[in-house]
Order: C-alpha cells, then sequence, then structure tokens
C-alpha cells in the first residue's frame, strides 16, 4: 500500500514536474542565455557576452523606463492598500444592502485588462469623458489633458490602479472579521477609544494581510503593461509613461533584439526579487503573527 500510495505522488507530481520544466524552468534557462547573445528570434543565436547588459546601461530609455516603474510602485501600491482597507472598513460595517455593495466594489477586479483601459480611456478623453465633465459642470473648472499630458499621464495611471482594488479588499474584510471581539472588549475597559482600537489592534491583527497585498501590489506594479500599452500608445506621451515592460516588448516584438529583450527580463526579475526580499526581511519589524507570540 506504502508503494502504491507513493507511485501515485510520483506521477501526479511528475505531470506537474514535466509542465514546470518545459513551460517555465526551460524557457527560463535559455532566456538566461539569450541575455547574452544577440539574437532576433529567426538567426541563430551570436554569443556577444555582456555587451546587451552595457548597452542598456548606456541607454536613457532604460534608465525613464525604470523612474516611471518606480514612481508607479512607490506611489501606487500605498495607494491601493490604503483604499482596499478603507473599503474594506467601510463594508465591515451594518450597512443596509451590505452584499449588494460587497459586489459592486469587488466586480471591477473580474473585468480583463484590455477592456478596463478603453473604459478608462474614454472616462479620461479630455473633450467629453466624465471626469472633465463633471468638473466643468459642477465647479467651472476645465479638466486637464489626462493622458495627452506628460504631467498628468502617469498620476492618471495610478489613479486607475484603485480601479482593481476588490480582490484585496475582500482579503481585508476576511481578516477584519477573524479579528477575536474580545480584543476590542478589552481595549475598551482599558479606555481605548476608536482610533486607539484602530492602530493598536485591527491594524497589527491584520498585518499579515497587508504584508501579502504588499507582495502582490509590488509584483504587480512592477510587471504593468497593457494600461499604458492601450492607453498611451505605447508610453507616451513624450515616454512620461514608458514602462519597463514596454521596453522588453518593443526590443524583443518590434526592434527583434531577443538577445536584449531577455536581459532585460532578468534585469526585471532582480528587481522584483530585491523587493520582495527587502519586504520579507524588514517584516519582522510591523508584521505580528499570533500563532508566533503565543509560543
Amino acid at each position: 500500500m506504502a508503494r502504491q500510495e507513493a507511485a501515485l505522488f510520483y506521477a501526479i507530481v511528475g505531470f506537474w514536474f514535466i509542465g514546470f520544466i518545459l513551460l517555465t524552468g526551460g524557457p527560463m534557462l535559455a532566456s538566461l542565455l539569450l541575455g547574452f547573445t544577440q539574437f532576433d528570434g529567426v538567426h541563430a543565436p551570436i554569443f556577444v557576452g555582456m555587451t546587451n547588459y552595457a548597452e542598456l546601461i548606456r541607454d536613457s530609455l532604460f534608465w525613464q523606463s525604470i523612474k516611471v516603474t518606480a514612481i508607479y510602485t512607490f506611489v501606487g501600491v500605498p495607494l491601493g492598500i490604503c483604499f482596499s482597507l478603507s473599503i474594506a472598513l467601510l463594508l465591515n460595517q451594518k450597512l443596509p444592502g451590505l452584499a449588494i455593495w460587497r459586489t459592486i466594489y469587488y466586480l471591477p477586479a473580474v473585468l480583463s485588462g484590455v477592456a478596463v483601459a478603453l473604459l478608462w480611456r474614454w472616462i479620461y478623453q479630455p473633450d467629453f469623458g466624465i471626469i472633465n465633465a463633471t468638473l466643468w459642470s459642477l465647479f467651472g473648472i476645465k479638466g486637464p489633458q489626462w493622458l495627452y499630458d506628460t504631467r498628468w499621464v502617469l498620476p492618471s495611471l495610478i489613479l486607475m490602479s484603485i480601479w482593481s482594488a476588490g480582490s484585496s479588499m475582500l482579503l481585508y474584510l476576511a481578516a477584519l472579521q477573524a479579528i477575536p471581539t474580545h480584543l476590542y472588549e478589552a481595549a475598551e475597559l482599558d479606555g481605548a477609544g476608536s482610533a486607539r482600537k484602530f492602530f493598536h489592534v485591527t491594524i497589527p491583527m491584520i498585518t499579515p494581510v497587508i504584508f501579502f497585498n504588499l507582495i502582490l501590489g509590488i509584483i504587480g506594479s512592477f510587471q504593468v503593461f497593457t494600461a499604458a500599452f492601450v492607453m498611451t500608445n505605447k508610453g507616451g506621451p513624450n515616454y512620461a509613461s514608458y514602462f519597463f515592460v514596454l521596453y522588453i516588448y518593443q526590443h524583443a516584438f518590434e526592434f527583434f533584439k531577443m538577445g536584449k529583450a531577455s536581459a532585460l527580463a532578468w534585469i526585471l526579475f532582480l528587481i522584483i526579487s530585491f523587493f520582495t526580499v527587502l519586504a520579507f526581511k524588514t517584516s519582522a519589524l510591523w508584521v505580528y503573527y499570533e500563532a508566533e507570540r503565543k509560543v
């Protein structure tokens, strides 16, 4: 019986392992090797050593793409965490039609990226978009050009990123409802008000979920592509929304420089890995795990 269970286990795991080698591990190893070659996707790759990496460091668009992506990450991720947590706090109250409101706030998270990008492109339309029309009809203010202005295009995309806060909101809502009520009762007996209960009970108890959403937010923000590709004509105007993944896409599928695109992909991998490891290393300072404290 033990041998049969072991054979069944290895048979099941074997399918996953084969799929990982063929679809993930193998392509990753190939891209690592291609990063040191000149390769157009058709002809045989030519080994060029560190030339691809040296050319990238001297390319101003490389640094512009990193700058745009970094701004988006360091502004958009905290903003998304605060917004989704605020919505979860509101939906954790006893409100009429609570199930309907939760559904409404979650629905945008299941829509496809291209459809959402096209929708927001119409919303940001400077002449007849809903935002500028509202600003003019209610306040007499002529709205900005949004996606056509170098000063507003990146803030517009950051604001749009809040649209998909529904999935994070559900996680926060589940974490809020899992907080033991006796903690709030003990805080009230000690004379704590609403603000002190929030910062000394609620926030510490949901820090694991905040940490989880932070990691997912960092990874997702460094991989922004669809919105910028569809809404800004591949990073415009004047490269003000030129994200790092757009830079990779153009080298791979427009310039057919697959070797340089592979090098860029590994740079992106290292950047994401750095910030992920940094978040894990610093999590001991602010993430509270109740099970660990009990031990």
